[in-house]
C-alpha cells in the first residue's frame, strides 16, 4: 500500500514536468540527458530519496497555483549525475517543473518567504521546492553603467528599450505628506516601524488608500487564492477605461515585494512582464532613466541600500528636472514606457505602483 502510493506520487510528478507545446520533451535538456529514459531514470532516483511526506509536499507545490505558500521540500545536497554533468537537486527540480533552459545555480534566487533563506549554508539539507525560487533578472554584476560604480568605463545601455530621457517630471503626480492620512494605521501597527508605503495608480489617478507595509514581505495582486496582502482587485473606481480593465485582468498573482538585507526585491508572480524604474537603477547626475523589463518568474533588486547611500552622496539634486525622490520605486504592470513604446511616461501606463521607501529603515 505504501509503495503503491509512493509510486503514484512519483508518476504524478513526472507527468507534471515542463514539456514542449506538442507534449514532447523540451529541447533544452539536450545539453544534459542523452535520452528521455536517462532523464526519467535520474528523476526517479532523486524522488526516491524522499519519504512520502516530502513527496506529497512537492506534488502539492507543483500542482498548486503558484506554489509560493507551499511548504519547504528538504533533501540532501548531494548532486546527481545527468549525462556528462552533475546537477544540484534544486537545479534539476527547477528545470523539470519550471525552467528547462536553466543552466546554473547562480541564475536562481531563493525567495525570502522560504525557510531556507536564512538556513546555515553548511546545513546538510536544502529546500528544493521549485516554487521557492525565482530567476534573477539579468546579471547582478557588473552593475548598471554608473559612471562611479561600473567596472567598465565603456559599458553602455544595451538597447533603447531600457533607457530614455523623461521630461515630464514637473507634471508627474506627487504625493504630499497630507496624502498619507487615509492609510489605515491601528494603534498596534503604529507601534511598529513601516518600511514602505504603496500607492496604486491608474494613469494619473491614484486609486484606493495608501497601503503601509510592516511585514518583511508583501504580496500585491489582483486575485490570489492563498495568502494576503494588498488586493488591487477590490479597489473600485467609476468609469474605468477598457485599457485599464484589460491591464488589470493581467495583474493576476501580481508581485511579491520583500525587504532583504541587501535591498528591496520584487518577484514577478504574474503571467505578464512588469516594468521597473528605481533611483538605484538610474545613472547618477543624468536625465537618463533606466527601465527594466522583468519577465514572469523572475526577480530583480528594485532598490539597493548600499548604492542608494553612495548615490545620495554623489547626486546633484539641482540637476534633476522637477521633484526628485531618492527613495521611490515605480512598477508598471504589463505595459512599458519610454521611447520604444507609445507611452513615454509612467503616468501613461494603465496600472502602476509607487513604492515609497522609509529612509529611516
Amino acid at each position: 500500500m505504501f509503495r503503491s502510493k509512493r509510486s503514484g506520487l512519483v508518476r504524478r510528478l513526472w507527468q507534471s514536468r515542463v514539456t514542449g507545446g506538442d507534449g514532447q520533451e523540451a529541447d533544452d535538456w539536450s545539453d544534459l540527458a542523452g535520452s528521455l529514459n536517462e532523464l526519467k531514470s535520474v528523476t526517479h532516483s532523486l524522488l526516491k530519496r524522499l519519504k512520502e511526506k516530502p513527496l506529497e509536499l512537492l506534488a502539492q507545490a507543483v500542482e498548486s497555483s503558484g506554489g509560493l505558500h507551499t511548504a519547504c521540500v528538504l533533501m540532501a545536497k548531494n548532486e546527481l549525475r545527468v549525462g556528462k554533468q552533475s546537477l544540484a537537486p534544486q537545479i534539476l527540480l527547477c528545470r523539470l517543473f519550471r525552467w528547462p533552459d536553466l543552466k546554473h545555480l547562480f541564475e536562481l534566487k531563493r525567495l525570502y518567504s522560504c525557510e531556507g533563506f536564512s538556513r546555515n549554508a553548511d546545513n546538510a539539507t536544502v529546500c528544493c521546492n521549485p516554487y521557492h525560487f525565482s530567476r534573477l533578472c539579468g546579471p547582478d554584476s557588473p552593475p548598471p553603467p554608473y559612471s562611479r560604480f561600473s567596472t567598465n568605463d565603456e559599458e553602455k545601455p544595451l538597447d533603447c528599450t531600457v533607457t530614455y530621457t523623461e521630461t515630464e517630471a514637473t507634471n508627474s503626480p506627487n504625493i504630499t505628506p497630507g496624502d498619507f492620512s487615509d492609510a489605515s494605521l491601528s494603534p498596534d501597527t503604529m507601534k511598529q516601524s513601516h518600511w514602505c508605503i504603496v500607492a496604486y495608480w491608474e494613469h494619473r489617478t491614484r486609486v484606493g488608500r495608501l497601503y503601509t507595509v510592516y511585514e518583511q514581505s508583501v504580496s500585491i495582486f489582483y486575485d490570489l487564492p492563498h495568502g494576503n496582502g494588498f488586493c488591487l482587485g477590490q479597489l473600485a473606481l467609476d468609469n474605468r477605461s477598457e485599457t485599464v480593465k484589460r491591464t488589470r485582468s493581467k495583474i493576476g498573482y501580481g508581485i511579491l515585494l520583500s525587504r532583504e538585507p541587501d535591498g528591496v526585491w520584487a518577484y514577478n508572480r504574474s503571467e505578464h512582464p512588469i516594468f521597473v524604474n528605481s533611483p538605484t537603477l538610474d545613472i547618477p547626475n543624468s536625465r537618463t532613466l533606466i527601465v527594466r523589463k522583468v519577465m514572469p518568474g523572475y526577480s530583480i533588486k528594485v532598490f539597493d541600500y548600499e548604492k542608494s547611500c553612495l548615490l545620495q552622496q554623489a547626486t546633484d539634486t539641482d540637476y534633476a528636472d522637477g521633484p526628485y525622490d531618492p527613495n521611490s520605486v515605480r512598477i508598471s504592470f504589463a505595459k512599458g514606457w519610454g521611447p520604444c513604446y507609445s507611452r513615454q511616461f509612467i503616468t501613461s501606463c494603465p496600472c502602476w505602483l509607487e513604492i515609497m521607501l522609509n529612509s529611516s529603515r
